[in-house]
């Protein structure tokens, strides 16, 4: 399974021009009271808890302080072969920057070696902008005239697990796999639970094995208005809570099919599935719900389940 997503943040004025300055091919730091140069740059003094106003540029070249070999490089990571993750800390700071340095072995890198920046054929105002240190000293090159602060800054974040099943979840997954539904009861207080999971009011397993049918009732709904990076829908559209027939806890679905301004609390919702050939061990069986030709069931049916 996949996580993913896009973080995005305001940077203020101290990391937008640190940000604006890898942009731009140079380093920035910040000087505290106590005239200490940190890399990356503060933003609150940490003697006077003040704004730290005061960046000065430092080397893009440096000593290593410390470091570890990291042979097995993940994805995400700035190389993609074995390298080191090392401490540094650059001329003209008082403080280690932590990145990585393109060292062809372990035998190549040594604390007190000399790095520098390898900065990116492209830079966008990111600390991705620094692509890696490798060994050596400071190359003269031109460096553009600075330019304005880089006010956003936008990490995609990707995590990868493995999900291993329950029991239950094998039983409720496979079923999903052949069209199907299915929720188990609490063996205590008789609630059908769809996915089945251990009874939250009972701290039981769940026991017997309950058919339930593809449409619901809307309990609760969210109007989802705001665009965002890697959104399969445009919106305005509706993600809601569906009480399946014959469950006692709703799940959250897509509701399609009706304008957005349409749907309604006690909406009676069916599901409508993927193509038979596209079924596999998961939800998106089901691509969405969307109404059926049903009155709105009566408030009573599902108040206990907002």
């Amino acid at each position: 399974m996949t996580i993913a997503f896009d973080y995005t943040r305001s940077l203020g004025p101290v990391l937008g021009r640190f940000m604006a300055g890898l942009r731009d091919g140079r380093v920035l730091g910040g000087r505290t009271s106590d005239g200490r140069v940190h890399v990356p740059p503060l933003e609150f003094d940490p003697i006077t808890h003040e704004p730290v106003t005061e960046l000065v540029e430092v080397a893009p070249a440096g000593t290593v302080v410390s470091w570890t070999w990291n042979a097995r490089p993940l994805e995400g990571q700035p190389l993609d072969h074995p390298f080191a993750w090392a401490l540094i800390r650059l001329d003209g700071a008082d403080t280690t920057l932590l990145h990585a340095v393109d060292a062809a072995t372990p035998s190549t890198i040594k604390t007190g070696a000399r790095v520098r920046v390898r900065w990116a054929p492209v830079r966008a105002g990111h600390i991705t902008d620094i692509a890696c240190f490798e060994p050596g000293e400071i190359e003269p090159r031109e460096t553009p005239e600075p330019g304005p602060p880089v006010e956003i800054m936008t990490t995609p974040i990707r995590l990868h697990y493995r999900h291993t099943t329950s029991d239950e979840e094998d039983a409720y997954l496979r079923a999903l796999a052949e069209g199907r539904l299915i929720g188990q009861r609490c063996p205590a207080c008789r609630k059908v639970y769809v996915p089945p999971r251990v009874c939250p009011a009972d701290g039981v397993a769940p026991g017997e094995v309950v058919a339930v049918a593809d449409r619901g009732t809307v309990t609760t709904f969210c109007v989802v208005n705001v665009p965002f990076a890697g959104q399969r829908l445009s919106p305005p559209y509706v993600v809601a809570q569906v009480l399946l027939d014959g469950a006692d806890i709703p799940i959250p679905h897509l509701i399609l099919g009706l304008d957005a301004a349409s749907v309604r609390m006690g909406m009676r919702v069916a599901a409508v599935w993927r193509d038979r050939s596209a079924w596999t061990f998961t939800p998106e069986n089901i691509a969405h719900f969307e109404p059926a030709d049903e009155p709105d069931a009566p408030y009573e049916s599902y108040a206990e389940h907002l």
